[in-house]
């Protein structure tokens, strides 16, 4: 008799399904596909369901007996929708970040193709009709938006997605608009037809000396694996330097990938590269609709469009003709996922490179210490551009000591002389302070009560002009209470947000036009967009805002930045927050002074001579990252050792923390391993459940991960498991 688990079953298809169980299922082929690949798409039943999912393996044996085995009820694609490389790097990262294959082949797809779209579809187009011509040649009285959306349909014979992106989310309403007038035609071609587009270059500036050492090196390495660190002073001319390795990459009939950290900074990159290149560009964010995202995913698979810009998931988009992968602002935080798929866009984009064998550029004025280790150890070429681009210089900075200088509304009297003092002379202003609302709480000096937060471990912050409390960390809300429901004496918020920082600015500098910028202005698509613009123009001169100004926007007129409470990260708890306040702290400031217009920057501190800030004041950025890489050495944290995170959540503190222990009581064995924990979170309950957390340390990155690979199994068998919340995060970012 035949054993069951090696019996031949016909062709089989392992298949990949979106759900949080660590495994592949075995299905029958239908019949009659022959000719089904890995990275296909197939329907097969799940329970009651049937499910979409992806072709791992094809197989003739299974160790699923004969009897138990179903029948997949279609298959969708006569290509795959994830090619050889492609799947290849979504099961390295499953495997590495130790999490379900299906969820990540999920996440490497656009929606519309998880939900069985088809892969090749029509794109749309759109042109002047003879209609619009003709009332377009009466020079009628048009609205800016119209007109900016008329005078590139004048320009082109046809207008696409990227260059509606372009225009922002208001052309979409407005191009809506003028096709019901009958003065814009839509219309649609097929995508496969399309042939590749060579850009046409527009001007460009002459390279500095370090640019144009940094360009040679990236294009010499065309056609082959190699990584380069790109580390440059704000303001030094990074984007240049990537623009001219991608005109060479492109000029050769190669795509490039460009990956940028945020949302925001999307429309800025996009409108730089169409200044350069005639050509279609790809775009993928979250923010685009459903339909959009997989039309800009088909044109960059298609090859048509030879540069592709996209947040932390298009390291998953693919390409025709891969040619350079660029990496702007390779320090920042959001290229690591920090809910459900835990992967490192940054790190997978590196793997991607090898694999591919094109060279990646990680581009940053304040690389992460990761980063700057592997350029130390000459596993990066690390190319610098120690200065600015035109005449500015480095700006000048000023730490203002809060100790011995009054505040005014949260401003120190040094920092409004020389808000006045830039003001009087043309400059714009940028304040920047990393909390938003209006206090970050509301405190009765009669008994000391503070409003919580009845879910979490926290004060509730002031939203004056909203008249709410607002939880930052799970979203409750309530009214603003006219007393203390303690001692009913009257309520004071305390402590400053950017809404009472723009509520003073409006005090101390009366008449003068301010724009904030954080979670709270900035909801919908093309909002930042459309305050960026009033930036440019020049109609605001003072710009306040938290960590989204931080993010490399370009505004050559301001000429002083300040940083107020700078002192927020000096004592944080993770071993991380150094870095971080240090990044933010630099990168803000490199938004003074532009082009030939010097800057200056202003440090509010309470803490004036913390050594963080003496180093960062007298020797920059650099200064700061060797004496902190020398600190993780000798502390044996990241880079010098790996780490995984075991977190677990539950409606009850004990089942938290019982899991954990269960979970350290299964370990195998820990030889060149350390278990930290388990401990309660920093914040411990949050969202009205109670967080815990076991850290795993190693020096070695194999060590780690054979023990991961051991152990997690196990821990998932745990009849504890049942009534927590689990996750492993490897390589985390957050600690606490």
């Amino acid at each position: 008799m035949t054993d069951p688990a090696t019996s031949p079953a016909g062709l089989i298809l392992r298949v990949a399904l979106d759900t949080p169980l660590r495994r592949l299922f075995d299905y029958r082929a239908p019949a009659g596909s022959n000719h089904v690949l890995p990275g296909m798409r197939v329907e097969v039943p799940f329970g009651r369901r049937t499910l979409l999912g992806i072709v791992i393996e094809v197989t003739d044996r299974s160790d699923i007996p004969e009897a138990r085995l179903r029948t997949a009820a279609s298959v969708i694609d006569t290509e795959p929708v994830l090619d050889t490389l492609l799947l290849g790097l979504v099961r390295f990262a499953a495997d590495y970040y130790h999490h379900a294959i299906g969820e990540a082949c999920a996440t490497a797809l656009p929606s519309g193709l998880r939900e069985g779209r088809p892969l090749h579809a029509l794109e749309p187009r759109w042109r002047l009709s003879a209609t619009g011509a003709a009332a377009v040649a009466k020079q009628p009285r048009l609205g800016h938006r119209q007109r900016a959306l008329i005078d590139l349909l004048t320009a082109r014979s046809e207008m696409d997605l990227t260059d509606l992106e372009v225009l922002g989310e208001s052309a979409r309403s407005t191009l809506r608009s003028l096709i019901g007038k009958g003065w814009v035609d839509a219309y649609e071609v097929p995508c496969e037809a399309i042939t590749p587009v060579t850009p046409i270059v527009g001007p460009k500036p002459i390279p500095t000396a370090a640019q144009a050492q940094a360009i040679a090196a990236i294009t010499a390495s065309l056609g082959g694996f190699a990584p380069f660190l790109l580390h440059g002073v704000t303001g030094s001319g990074k984007t240049e330097v990537y623009l001219r390795a991608i005109e060479e990459a492109v000029a050769a009939g190669r795509q490039a990938l460009v990956l940028v950290p945020e949302i925001a900074l999307t429309p800025q990159a996009v409108s730089r590269f169409r200044a350069r290149f005639d050509a279609p560009i790809a775009i993928l964010h979250s923010g685009l609709t459903d339909t959009d995202r997989l039309a800009m995913w088909r044109l960059a698979r298609s090859g048509r469009a030879p540069i592709v810009i996209g947040t932390r998931s298009a390291v998953f988009v693919p390409l025709a003709r891969p040619g350079i992968v660029i990496i702007d602002e390779e320090h920042d935080p959001s290229y690591k996922q920090q809910e459900g798929f835990r992967y490192s866009a940054r790190d997978l984009a590196v793997l991607r490179a090898q694999r591919e064998q094109v060279p990646i550029v990680l581009g940053s004025a304040t690389p992460s210490l990761e980063t700057l280790q592997q350029a130390q150890a000459q596993r990066y070429r690390l190319l610098s551009l120690p200065e600015r681009a035109g005449a500015a210089g480095v700006p000048r900075t000023t730490v203002v000591d809060l100790r011995v200088h009054e505040e005014r509304h949260g401003i120190a009297t040094p920092t409004v002389m020389a808000i006045e003092r830039h003001l009087a002379a043309g400059g714009q202003v940028l304040i920047y302070l990393n909390r938003r609302g209006y206090a970050p709480t509301l405190f009765c000096p009669g008994c000391s009560w503070s409003a919580p937060c009845e879910s979490c471990d926290a004060r509730m912050t002031v939203h004056m002009r909203r008249q709410q409390l607002v939880c930052h960390h799970c979203g409750a809300q309530a009214p603003v209470p006219f007393a203390c429901p303690r001692c009913s004496n009257e309520l004071r918020p305390v402590g400053q947000g950017t809404e009472r920082i723009e509520d003073g600015l409006d005090e101390l500098f009366p008449g003068v036009p301010i724009a904030r910028i954080d979670r709270d202005t900035i909801q919908g698509r093309g909002e930042i967009e459309q305050a960026l613009d009033r930036v440019q123009s020049g109609e605001v001169r003072i710009l306040v805002g938290t960590q989204m100004l931080t993010k490399g926007h370009d505004f050559p007129d301001v000429t002083l930045v300040v940083v107020l409470n700078a002192d927020q990260g000096l004592f944080g708890t993770d071993f991380r927050a150094s870095e971080r306040l240090a990044q933010s702290i630099v990168q803000v400031s490199g938004r003074a002074g532009r082009a030939s217009r010097p800057g200056e920057v202003y440090i509010q501190s309470a803490c004036p001579d913390h050594p963080l800030l003496q180093r960062l004041v007298g020797e920059g950025y650099d200064g700061f990252a060797d004496s902190a890489l020398a600190e993780r050495e000798a502390a044996g944290w990241p880079p010098y050792s790996r780490l995984a995170l075991l977190r677990a959540d539950a409606p009850e503190r004990a089942d938290a923390l019982a899991f954990l222990e269960a979970a350290r009581d299964v370990t195998p064995s820990l030889q060149g391993l350390r278990l930290l924990g388990p401990v309660a979170s920093v914040m411990e309950r949050r969202a009205g459940r109670y967080r815990a957390q076991l850290l795993v340390e190693s020096r070695q990155r194999t060590t780690l991960h054979r023990f991961l690979a051991a152990w997690l199994p196990q821990v998932e068998a745990l009849p504890q498991a049942r009534r927590v919340r689990w996750s492993v995060d490897v390589d985390p970012l957050d600690v606490t």
